[in-house]
């Protein structure tokens, strides 16, 4: 029976050779941007072998720039200011790499970047739900991690916030699998043992001194495990009571702020009056002092003036006598404002007119006998 179709003749694949050949054929169209068709070989010609021959070679040189290039384009690398390279050859680390363009060897070393400027952080007993300018937080549903005991068996909410950096990548690659997860974990057993062993007092009013105990814990803690993290801040953000002890809370701060008030106002005007008193009372012995030695002082130089007096009195008493006289009369009667002349022989008061303030006239009154 004869193969051929009624509807025209069917044109088989031949030979292996053949086939080879038209896919050659194609490829080289598709390469060379030859959109017309080739017209169909006479029936019982073969392709030319030269031109297979001539398009293998050219695949194998496309497939090997392809590979060239890929090789060239793995072996050169570029590192990000403020992250660092860590390179693994055959899967071992090998060296650490600075920011800039740097060299790795293909298919045998692997590189990794780690960002060690970024500053991390881990919330514990909140979470930031929006973060900007305009930050909301949310609480609910973090009791588990915010309510702890104190040292006096009181029930307290504690938020807090822990931010690093990765001072070393290597262990912070391969010496611990999650290391964020084990800040966290670490960071909730150092703020547990610390409030745990202080009084609920305490914890309420020295939230500085216990983040600066907990912040060098858990550096410790994590030195130990190689996490290859430096923990540079550790705050207490809120530190409260429990929502059942709130009202009995807010009523012992009221007393207690009461209590400070009026001891600050005592200690104002203890400040106030003591020094006061003390200034006068000191101002009060220094003038005693001087006093005394003023006085001392006069009494030594009225003590060298009379015996000065006394020598000269008896070498001329009669010239001292009068001169003591005289000087004495000197310093009185220009403080004397009414005179008075007395005559022995008389009995009466002689007045006379007084000339001594303003020119004013006026009679002397008579001295006493």
């Amino acid at each position: 029976m004869n193969d051929q179709s009624p509807w025209g003749k069917k044109k088989k694949p031949g030979t292996p050779e053949d086939f080879l050949a038209a896919l050659i054929q194609k490829i080289r169209d598709a390469f060379n941007e030859e959109g017309k068709e080739k017209p169909p070989s006479q029936k019982g010609e073969g392709p030319d072998p030269r031109n297979v021959l001539a398009g293998i070679g050219k695949i194998a040189l496309i497939v090997l720039a392809i590979i060239c290039f890929q090789i060239i384009y793995s072996s050169f690398y570029t590192i990000e200011a403020g992250w660092q390279g860590i390179v693994m050859r055959f899967g071992q680390y090998h060296r650490t790499t600075e920011p800039g363009l740097h060299f790795k060897l293909p298919y045998i070393e692997d590189m990794e970047r780690v960002d060690v400027k970024t500053v991390r952080k881990e919330e514990f007993g909140f979470r930031t739900r929006t973060p900007g300018q305009n930050t909301t937080f949310s609480k609910e549903g973090f009791d588990l991690e915010s309510l702890m005991l104190t040292g006096d068996k009181n029930v307290i909410d504690v938020a807090w916030i822990v931010q690093y950096t990765i001072s070393d990548p290597v262990r912070f690659l391969f010496r611990v699998r999650d290391v964020p997860q084990a800040v966290r974990d670490n960071s909730e057993t150092v703020i547990r043992r610390i409030v745990g062993n202080m009084d609920f007092d305490y914890v309420l009013g020295n939230r500085s001194i216990l983040a600066g105990m907990a912040m060098q814990e858990l550096q410790q803690d994590l030195d130990k495990l190689e996490c290859g993290v430096h923990i540079s801040t550790l705050q207490l953000l809120d530190i409260t009571p429990t929502d059942a002890v709130k009202p009995a809370f807010n009523e012992v701060n009221e007393a207690d702020q009461d209590m400070k008030r009026l001891v600050n106002e005592a200690e104002e005007y203890y400040n106030k009056v003591i020094p006061k008193a003390r200034g006068s009372a000191k101002q009060i012995i220094e003038s005693a002092h001087g006093y005394a030695v003023q006085r001392i002082n006069d009494a030594k130089g009225e003590t060298t003036r009379f015996n000065a007096i006394v020598q000269e009195y008896m070498k001329a008493e009669e010239v001292t006598r009068k001169r003591m006289y005289l000087e004495t009369m000197q310093d009185i009667l220009p403080k004397v404002k009414q005179i008075y002349v007395m005559d022995g022989k008389e009995q009466p008061v002689l007045p006379f007119l007084n000339l001594t303030e303003n020119g004013q006239t006026g009679r002397a009154t008579p001295l006493e006998q």
